[in-house]
């Protein structure tokens, strides 16, 4: 397929809000569906031997589990759900099927699908190494790349993160359920407390108690309530702000 075939022959498959499932030209189901809410259109296989399998994660964003298939997927998952501009998320809501050059039916399934404040979408893959999923992956990004330009959205292979800022996302995320905003105006005196940028230990102290304190800090690092430098390893000494993000 090149990008003068036009989005309009290119079918979404995917399941409807009653459970169906649907196909549908692939920009009408972009302007009607929302692939947010939609269940995986096919399950995550398992693979014999591997030391990872399918699983979920509980997605901050969306207030549920989100499937995935692998470590790197969960991987960008974890990042997506932190994303102060990602307002929806989901794994494998959506097929889309177009034909080749032999007019032979060719498919993909992107791993995964986020919704942006600005209403546009991501459709994304997450290999764990460079190259996977070989010719095939190839051929499919150029069409993904082409339909999705075509209704302003993006397809992307998203590479592994940084070894550093993953492992202190991750860290941040065993605090990510609201429940780790604390009591009644706990969350607020640990904001005025890096109101001026300081150590996050000078901070927590000047608060209270460290073990009550501390879990806040850290929901609201990993909200963007604070803010702190993720490229380096997180540590008692590492300046934290308050930031920017909306309550």
């Amino acid at each position: 397929m090149g990008l003068d075939d036009g989005a309009e022959r290119v079918e979404a498959v995917f399941v409807d809000e009653a459970g169906r499932l649907t196909e549908m030209p692939w920009t009408a189901a972009v302007a009607e569906g929302r692939f947010e809410h939609a269940p995986p259109v096919a399950a995550f296989p398992v693979m014999p031997g591997r030391r990872w399998g399918p699983g979920w994660w509980w997605s901050a964003t969306m207030g549920w589990h989100v499937a995935h298939g692998s470590a790197a997927m969960r991987a960008q998952l974890m990042l997506l759900d932190r994303d102060r501009q990602v307002v929806g998320l989901s794994a494998r809501p959506v097929r889309v099927v177009w034909r080749d050059e032999r007019s032979r039916v060719r498919s993909w399934i992107p791993q995964v699908f986020a919704r942006y404040a600005d209403g546009t979408g991501l459709l994304a893959d997450c290999p764990a190494v460079e190259g996977a999923g070989g010719v095939r992956a190839r051929r499919a990004q150029a069409v993904l790349d082409a339909v999705c330009g075509r209704v302003g959205w993006r397809y992307r292979r998203l590479g592994p993160p940084d070894a550093v800022v993953a492992a202190n996302v991750r860290w941040l995320a065993g605090y990510r359920h609201p429940r780790y905003r604390g009591p009644d105006g706990l969350e607020e005196a640990v904001l005025d407390a890096f109101a001026q940028p300081r150590p996050l230990i000078e901070g927590v102290v000047a608060v209270g108690d460290p073990l009550q304190v501390l879990p806040v800090v850290y929901h609201a690092l990993w909200a963007g309530r604070l803010e702190a430098a993720l490229k380096v390893p997180l540590y008692e000494r590492v300046v934290v702000r308050r930031g920017t993000a909306e309550e």
